[in-house]
C-alpha cells in the first residue's frame, strides 16, 4: 500500500508526514531507515526541504493474509485511496475462521483489490454479526486503521422489533455480561459491563415497530440483548427473541434477525472531511 501527497506548501518532510499524512512519530522512525519514504520517487530523510509540487509517497508493507482472495459480488458504497465502505449481506461472516475459510467479506474484498490492482489489506473498522447486514467501514492499510480506532464513529442501526417502546425515544442503560463458556451468548446482569443504547421509533407497523438504534457503548450482541431486555426483541433473532417474536419469525420464514447497520458518521482520518454514509439496505419485511 502507498500513501501519496502532493505538497501545496514549503516545509520539512517530517511536517508533511505528521500533518498531511497523519503519521505517528513511531511510524516515521520505523520507516525512515529504508526507502519507504520518498519525494519525487527518491528516498529522502525526514528533514528534507519540501517545496510546492513535490510528490511525497510512503510505502507501507502489509503482511500477506493466510486466507485466499476470491471473486464475488461486492456492493461498494464509497471508496478513496484510504478507506472502502461496503454493504454486507445477512449470512456472511466478516472474517474467515477455522470453521469457514472462504466466502467471507474479507475473501471478497481481497479479490476486489486484486481485480482493481490495489495493494491493500483487509482492516475492518466496524464488525457485524454474521446475520446482521448493512454498512461496513474498512481501512486500506494499518496506518489508516490505527487513526480510525482513535476517531469518534457514530453508528446508527435500523431494527424491526416485535412490540413497541413505551416512549417514542429513550435510552436503555443496562449492564451486559457473558454467559459461562462454552456459550457465546450475553445477558443483562449487575455483574456485567456498562452498556448504553439510544433508541427512536421510526414507524409503527401493527404489532411491530421499526427503530433507529445508536449504540453508545460497543458490547457484543448489545442491540439484540438490549431490545430483548426492554421488551421489544428484534424480529428474526433466534437467540434473544421471545416465544411470540420467534413464532412470528417462523411464520414469516425469516432466516436472520432484521437488524441493519444503516449509517456511519465520522471524520475522515486523512482529509479531515466529515463523512456520512448510508447502507442501501434496511430492516424491513419484504
Amino acid at each position: 500500500m502507498e500513501l501519496r501527497h502532493v505538497a501545496m506548501r514549503e516545509g520539512r518532510l517530517s511536517s508533511f508526514l505528521k500533518e498531511e499524512l497523519k503519521m505517528s512519530a513511531g511510524l516515521m522512525n520505523k520507516l525512515k531507515w529504508g526507502d519507504a519514504i520518498q519525494v519525487n520517487s527518491q528516498p529522502q530523510w525526514t528533514n528534507y526541504a519540501v517545496v510546492p509540487g513535490d510528490v511525497i509517497t510512503v510505502r507501507l508493507a502489509e503482511e500477506e493474509p493466510e486466507y485466499p482472495a476470491q471473486d464475488g459480488h461486492l456492493d461498494v458504497l464509497y471508496e478513496d485511496d484510504h478507506i472502502l465502505v461496503v454493504d454486507k449481506p445477512a449470512g456472511m461472516l466478516i472474517h474467515p475462521s477455522r470453521a469457514k475459510f472462504d466466502g467471507t467479506l474479507a475473501n471478497f474484498v481481497l479479490g476486489y483489490y486484486q481485480r482493481t490492482g490495489q495493494k491493500c489489506a483487509f482492516h475492518p473498522m466496524t464488525r457485524l454479526d454474521r446475520d446482521t447486514f448493512g454498512i461496513v467501514l474498512l481501512a486500506k492499510n494499518a496506518h489508516v486503521h490505527a487513526l480510525l480506532q482513535t476517531a469518534e464513529v457514530k453508528k446508527t442501526y435500523h431494527a424491526m422489533v416485535f412490540g413497541s417502546p413505551r416512549q417514542e425515544e429513550g435510552v436503555i442503560d443496562a449492564p451486559i455480561a457473558r454467559r459461562p463458556l462454552p456459550s457465546l451468548l450475553r445477558y443483562v446482569g449487575p455483574e456485567g459491563k456498562k452498556s448504553v443504547t439510544e433508541y427512536r421509533v421510526l414507524e409503527h407497523c401493527g404489532e411491530l415497530s421499526r427503530l433507529a438504534l445508536n449504540p453508545v457503548t460497543g458490547r457484543t450482541h448489545q442491540l439484540r440483548v438490549h431490545c430483548a431486555y426492554a421488551g421489544f426483541p428484534i424480529l428474526g433473532d433466534p437467540q434473544y427473541g421471545s416465544e411470540a417474536s420467534q413464532g412470528l419469525s417462523a411464520e414469516l420464514e425469516l432466516s436472520h434477525q432484521l437488524l441493519c447497520a444503516k449509517r456511519l458518521e465520522f471524520r475522515h482520518p486523512i482529509t479531515g472531511k466529515q463523512m456520512m454514509l448510508e447502507s442501501r439496505m434496511d430492516a424491513t419485511i419484504r
